[in-house]
């Protein structure tokens, strides 16, 4: 399974998020210039994100963007989802599809793909925004960039 842009740049802007947002209300630029992100981009992801009810946003002249849930709420299965769907290796395993496979009952791959499914979403489940914002501070990375994310 390989993730787009979409998911990997989504989670990088959610975790600066989670580390700038306390209280206030983050600028999408801010967030672009850190993680090195096209601003125009960022725009199309937050708002997939706002609309999955994981961002939410102020307008105004000290508006901007925060994370609509406690950072112990938020997955990266949570986000990865909204940005990039079912995270099920091939489409016979994905709920919304299984039933059109006409060979699904005598399928012996479909138990292999099952179990890569579960476990991705086990882990990507298991793992909180906090989680990552926590790893960053062990790491001592620099507050402004975080490009490595």
């Amino acid at each position: 399974m390989r993730l787009s842009t979409k998911g990997r740049y989504g989670l990088k802007a959610m975790v600066d998020l989670a580390i700038h947002s306390q209280d206030k209300q983050i600028a999408l630029r801010h967030i672009a210039e850190r993680q090195d992100i096209s601003e125009h981009y960022l725009e199309q992801l937050i708002a997939v994100l706002r609309k999955s009810g994981l961002v939410k946003s102020v307008r105004g002249a000290q508006g901007g963007y925060s994370l609509a849930l406690p950072p112990d709420e938020i997955t990266v299965g949570d986000i990865l989802r909204a940005l990039e769907g079912s995270l099920a290796p091939v489409a016979c395993v994905d709920d919304e599809f299984a039933e059109n496979c006409a060979e699904w009952d005598y399928c012996v791959t479909k138990f292999v793909w099952q179990k890569i499914r579960d476990k991705v979403n086990e882990v990507v489940d298991s793992i909180t925004l906090q989680d990552l914002a926590e790893e960053h501070e062990k790491l001592n990375c620099d507050k402004e960039y975080m490009y490595y994310i």
